[in-house]
């Protein structure tokens, strides 16, 4: 019997065919670009983060014969301007509801009546502020990796998740400890809440110590403070099944900055979300479909906010991925390019 061999998980690379600034106001201005058909089904791609930019891979999960692929890049970072990675760049206008509306301001600039929305991890819960707030501009939703930024999430991620790896997580908060004056180190010395361990209930002071250091003067200490982040956070990726193994560390020192001082920034923040507001709010999503594909090995944003957010969809559909993690799989890639294609036709 001869084998058929699997299909290829994305597309092959396709290149821009328009591009430009978009002034979005309080002296931001974002990058934009559009690939594919002119004239094909529309979708925007949102990305993670906050803070990480767009990447030209996302546009192979479409088709370049029918679908037009709408990118770009958030406030502060990618190719937008001005670049969170100058410490003179002022992050007060940069919320949550600042890039809903980027987006739909993009969504008129660009003439889309509706638009697929397609993103992971940051870019999930980007995603669903969006789309709950104009439902009716969303033709349907694919989520790799979904997240809701709640602060239990936040402080699964930076707290938590030292369980499993306490040696690296030790230095992470004697990083910020260290440089967090006057402060003490972040997390000692505070009553820890019942039923919470002292790692978890350290994370939120220590994410606030980080957004300190990475507002500092001093460029060795926001350098000092962006290698210390970038370790955490490629410890929580490094036993993965797939993907790089030191994804964050591997980046330019300017984009590592610009990701970091961005993070800090909204994880300080809750997001500007109120707790458990995406999934609370998840019924306003009525009528538009959606697909979630989400890794069981994933540590940096564990299944179980899937789960919930697919039982608080009336019309979502949950696929997990049994080999992927975080940073995905051919499996997921997969599994993403076909709830694509079955969303957009």
């Amino acid at each position: 019997m001869t084998s058929v061999p699997a299909s290829p998980p994305v597309h092959p690379p396709i290149e821009p065919y328009d591009h430009g600034m978009l002034d979005v106001g309080d002296g931001n201005h974002l990058y934009w670009e559009v690939s594919g058909a002119p004239r094909g089904r529309p979708a925007l791609v949102v990305h993670g983060g906050p803070g990480s930019g767009s990447h030209p891979y996302t546009r192979r999960y479409f088709d370049p014969g029918r679908h037009r692929v709408v990118l770009f890049d958030q406030r502060n970072c990618g190719r937008s301007t001005p670049h969170a990675s100058d410490p003179a760049t002022d992050l007060r206008h940069n919320t949550t509801d600042h890039l809903v509306a980027d987006m739909e301001r993009l969504r008129s600039r660009l003439g889309i009546e509706r638009w697929l929305l397609f993103g992971g991890s940051w870019g999930s819960t980007l995603i669903l502020a969006y789309a709950q707030r104009h439902p009716g501009r969303v033709s349907g939703i694919v989520i790799s990796g979904v997240t809701a930024t709640r602060r239990s999430e936040i402080a699964w991620l930076y707290g938590g998740a030292g369980r499993l790896f306490p040696e690296q997580w030790d230095r992470f908060r004697e990083g910020a400890g260290a440089r967090a004056e006057p402060s003490r180190p972040a997390g000692e010395g505070a009553a820890v809440p019942e039923g919470m361990d002292h790692r978890t209930a350290a994370a939120l002071p220590l994410v606030a110590a980080y957004a300190r250091l990475m507002e500092s003067p001093d460029p060795a200490v926001r350098e000092r403070a962006t290698l210390d982040w970038c370790a955490w956070e490629d410890a929580v990726l490094s036993r993965e099944p797939h993907g790089a193994p030191t994804p964050y560390a591997d980046r330019p020192p300017a984009h590592q900055q610009a990701f970091v001082r961005i993070c800090a920034h909204y994880f300080s923040h809750g997001a500007w979300l109120a707790e458990g507001a995406l999934l609370r709010d998840a019924h306003r999503l009525a009528g538009v479909p959606g697909v979630l594909v989400h890794g069981r090995h994933d540590l940096a944003g564990p299944l179980g906010t899937a789960w919930e957010l697919a039982r608080a969809w009336p019309d979502a559909r949950l696929t997990v991925i049994d080999d992927a993690g975080h940073q995905g799989s051919a499996e997921a890639r997969r599994a993403v390019r076909a709830a694509i294609d079955a969303l957009m036709g």
